[in-house]
């Protein structure tokens, strides 16, 4: 850590708003306003760059950092971390923190769960039933009880061990691959190691991403993943858009390896409206809202880490910049 403290000449800690998709000052100001000591600008209305110590960041512009030469922090707000990793701008000696809310893990499980179970009981077919008004009951013939449906998770942090265990309590069997050995929940079986990855995603009918955004996990959901997984497996997609080579899925649905996927998170977002995914018949798109955070957590994230920077120490949520997370 090169900056011992974050605390000013002055009773006010000042920091900048820095996103190019979203307004955070109408998001986060006010629950920000209530905190006696800080001080947000907007860019355009900060009268000393030079005082500006800390950031509150989503997709921040490749150059959003330049005018700021004293950032001691960087406080994204939401997990996700990769494109503030890369950011060219962004000052060696900051210190990145990101939000760890319990909550936001509570609703991305509740989400996962709610797809697991559509590709469980093949909730599509009832609904092309109910647009043709047939009381189509075939789909019940071939439903297999959870105990017998291997759900894979890629990932297992905050987020994926939520997830993990949400899945299992529906009696579902969960495999968790990670990068190294450790604890696991009851129902789950983590799976470590170089190949892990692939252990589970072959021996998964349905199969959740989770992972960051790294150079090691960049388009690992690619034709030889999908060719991995058995036959008519599920892809639940909660990663990062990078995650997934689309034109492989594209290819593993229409032929059937892969005989369903959901996706929140994409290469392109917005996605494009002539992209194929929003009409294939085997797919379900989600704007990236599979789980929020709510303007306190972020503003608990974000004075916490302050707090514990100013006191020398390294910041609960800091995020390892070598491995991205």
């Amino acid at each position: 850590m090169t900056r011992a403290a974050l605390k000013p000449d002055t009773d006010v800690i000042e920091g900048v708003y820095l996103c190019t998709s979203l307004d955070l000052p109408d998001l986060f100001g006010p629950a920000l306003a209530c905190q006696p000591g800080l001080r947000l600008y907007k860019p355009d209305d900060v009268p000393d760059p030079s005082r500006i110590r800390f950031a509150l960041v989503w997709r921040p512009a490749d150059n959003a950092f330049d005018a700021y030469p004293n950032i001691d922090l960087v406080q994204v707000i939401a997990a996700g971390v990769d494109g503030v990793l890369r950011n060219p701008s962004l000052p060696d000696g900051a210190v990145v923190t990101r939000v760890h809310d319990t909550e936001q893990a509570t609703i991305m499980a509740g989400f996962a769960a709610w797809h697991v179970v559509w590709h469980h009981r093949h909730m599509g077919n009832y609904l092309d039933a109910q647009k043709s008004r047939t009381w189509d009951r075939t789909t019940i013939k071939t439903l297999r009880p959870p105990s017998e449906v291997t759900v894979g998770l890629l990932g297992y942090g905050l987020m994926g061990r939520t997830i993990a265990r949400t899945v299992a309590s529906m009696g579902f069997p969960v495999l968790a691959a990670t990068r190294t050995e450790g604890d696991s929940d009851p129902g789950v079986t983590r799976v470590s190691g170089a190949d892990a990855v692939k252990q589970v995603a072959a021996q998964s009918d349905i199969l959740i991403n989770i992972l960051p955004l790294t150079s090691d996990t960049r388009d690992i959901l690619n034709a030889d993943l999908f060719a991995a997984m058995p036959s008519g497996a599920a892809l639940i997609q909660l990663g990062r858009g990078p995650h997934l080579v689309e034109a492989d899925l594209l290819e593993a649905l229409d032929e059937g390896q892969i005989g369903g996927a959901s996706l929140d998170v994409f290469r392109q977002e917005p996605l494009p409206s002539d992209h194929p995914f929003w009409t294939h018949p085997r797919i379900v798109i989600t704007p990236h809202e599979a789980s929020v955070t709510s303007p306190q957590a972020v503003t608990d994230a974000l004075v916490r880490s302050i707090r514990e920077l100013d006191a020398g120490e390294r910041p609960t949520a800091t995020v390892d910049k070598t491995t991205g997370y």
